[in-house]
């Protein structure tokens, strides 16, 4: 097949996937949860092949653990797959609607875009979420998975096509460019008229290039520098396990935390000890001057490390004066993807969450929650953090846009 087959092979699976009903798309998404289980030996055998690669090549250990998929990441993916099953069916759902004085019935329901596509690095998962949403919201999706993964791709996309043709539905309503490399990536990037949305996941550079270079319409998600602010109020018992889960339970990950603001009345009190059981898991401290006096063994932060996505276990730190000197540290080195304070002052508490200009912003929480999967969509597209469209980890009705069904009778303008 040539590239441009593909686009049409996904073009023409559009109107199948946008009538098929509820049922039938439960029934390709149970198929394929049967045959991430039953294959689950071919998928280890695929990534261990990709994996090799990877280390052959020296990619970076972030990029290795988001590449791995073991049998317990395997699991979770059918799993994610049947919840996606047991959510609501966006597609016909009533946004709006009204009786015009003239007698027209007007409303405005939910449709499926059509092709979305999606370009993401070393992360198989993401196949596997993106078309499990993508048939369960009656969209058609092309991947570009990119070289790292691209022997385990295969296996999953191979597998997610023979659920869709189990149940009737069009086996290249989800399909891959691959093949065709980083051509693919170009020409998919280009596939205006084919391709009616797409979404890039991946390094900031892989985004910029993405949203500075293709026609095709984007929602863009963003890198993740993450923010946890500890008020002098917080309850420092409880803030150690919040910023050591935010931290280190998996620090490739875009919502894992990267710069931590602490209120300078309880810096004393909190960072020393906090300081050593970031060590003793790895983390290498980067230190503005007054956490460096307390936390002797740290490495002196530059203005760079405030705006440094680390998708390591780094982290940098800085003492702050007060809630609005954090507030301004966040206005100017944020990406607007996640962010959370640690406070027992309700009054603080709200007035960051209003203040913050993020995605995601928490209070007394992990990070790490910022996750489809965690709000409840069963996986996600992305986590955009542009403000058009879609805001936030993207599942079911974010794969949706809307048009007017207009019911008369007779009726003229005048």
């Amino acid at each position: 097949m040539s590239i441009i087959n593909v686009f049409e092979g996904a073009k023409d699976s559009t109107n199948a996937m946008a009538l098929a009903t509820t049922v039938v798309k439960n029934a390709a998404l149970e198929l394929i949860a049967l045959e991430l289980e039953s294959n689950t030996q071919e998928i280890l055998d695929a990534n261990k092949l990709d994996l090799a690669q990877a280390v052959a090549n020296s990619v970076s250990k972030s990029l290795q653990d988001r590449l791995l998929l073991d049998e317990k990441r395997i699991q979770a993916l059918a799993d994610a797959v049947r919840l996606i099953g047991q959510l609501p069916d966006p597609i016909g759902d009533s946004v709006r609607g009204m009786k015009l004085p003239n007698g027209l019935q007007v409303q405005q329901v939910r449709v499926p875009f059509g092709v979305i596509g999606c370009i993401y690095e070393a992360r198989p998962n993401v196949t596997v979420d993106i078309a499990a949403l993508a048939i369960k919201s009656g969209n058609a999706a092309v991947l570009r998975g990119g070289s790292a993964a691209e022997k385990t791709n295969q296996v999953l996309v191979s597998i997610i096509q023979s659920g869709l043709v189990g149940a009737g539905l069009p086996k290249h309503a989800i399909s891959s460019v691959d093949a065709y490399g980083r051509e693919g990536a170009v020409e998919l990037m280009k596939a205006r008229g084919y391709v009616d949305v797409l979404i890039p996941r991946g390094s900031a550079g892989l985004i910029k290039t993405v949203v500075t270079e293709s026609t095709v319409p984007v929602i863009e998600t963003g890198d993740g520098v993450v923010h946890i602010f500890v008020d002098e109020s917080a309850d420092l018992d409880q803030a150690v396990p919040i910023i050591l889960n935010s931290k280190i339970q998996r620090p490739s990950v875009c919502n894992a935390l990267e710069t931590l603001l602490v209120h300078e009345a309880v810096a004393t009190q909190l960072l020393p000890g906090l300081a050593l059981e970031l060590e003793a898991q790895g983390v290498q401290i980067h230190a503005c001057p007054k956490t460096q006096v307390i936390v002797p063994s740290s490495t002196p932060a530059t203005e760079e490390d405030w705006f440094t996505e680390y998708s390591s276990l780094e982290l940098a730190i800085r003492v702050v004066k007060d809630l609005d000197e954090a507030l301004a540290h966040i206005a100017k080195y944020s990406t607007n993807h996640t962010e959370s304070i640690l406070t027992e002052d309700i009054h603080n508490a709200e007035r960051f969450l209003a203040e913050v200009d993020s995605a995601a912003v928490m209070v007394n929480a992990s990070t790490r929650f910022t996750d489809g999967g965690e709000f409840g969509f069963g996986a996600e597209v992305g986590i955009s953090t542009q403000k058009l469209h879609a805001r936030g980890p993207m599942g079911l009705p974010e794969l949706t846009s809307t048009k007017w069904l207009v019911r008369g009778n007779g009726q003229i303008r005048n």
